[in-house]
């Protein structure tokens, strides 16, 4: 089967979310999505409620959505920090041999890639499905890895909708106090 895995810290899950596993499933041709939960993003210096606490929540979001191809999957929560993105794919491949794996991203993760652990590797033995994001000039940063080599695997979602909100307005707004609830998952 061909996965798509959609990884991150999901404080919260939101309608963004949503649209994006929508579209791998719906108008991509993935089989499925693996929504995995980092517990600690190594290049974010950000607090979040506990790995597991989010996992849990995740695994709520997608149950509330049981047409979705989508699974909430545990496997960064039973690793050992440094939670590498290519450790994790690499950990999805020994588990599942015979699936395919691509990493799912945004505009300004791809912005940011080459600080990431062994990103060419990533690039050259699962590839991505980059997801646009405002400020963000996904088509140039795609240009600039693959001269530096073309067997990079880049795929750019440039028929997506996207939809304008973001887990850092959430929590924003919770902290006033104001009603989130058509923005989560």
């Amino acid at each position: 089967m061909k996965i798509a895995v959609y990884s991150g810290s999901f404080n919260p899950l939101h309608t963004g979310h949503l649209a994006i596993m929508e579209h791998l499933t719906l108008r991509m041709d993935f089989d499925e999505v693996y929504l995995v939960v980092s517990p600690k993003n190594p290049l974010k210096d950000v607090k979040a409620p506990g790995g597991r606490a989010r996992f849990e929540a995740a695994c709520e979001a997608v149950a509330r959505h049981p047409g979705l191809r989508v699974k909430a999957d545990p496997v960064e929560l039973g690793m050992r920090p440094p939670y590498y993105t290519v450790r994790t794919l690499d950990a999805l491949s020994r588990r599942e041999p015979e699936n395919s794996f691509t990493l799912v991203i945004g505009g300004d993760q791809l912005a940011d890639f080459r600080r990431w652990k062994d990103y060419g590797r990533i690039l050259r033995d699962y590839g991505v499905v980059v997801f646009p994001r405002e400020g963000f000039d996904s088509e140039a940063d795609s240009a600039s890895l693959l001269a530096e080599d073309p067997f990079y695997r880049i795929v750019i979602a440039r028929d997506f909708t996207r939809v304008d909100v973001s887990s850092t307005q959430i929590r924003e707004m919770l902290s006033r106090g104001e009603d989130v609830s058509n923005l989560l998952m």
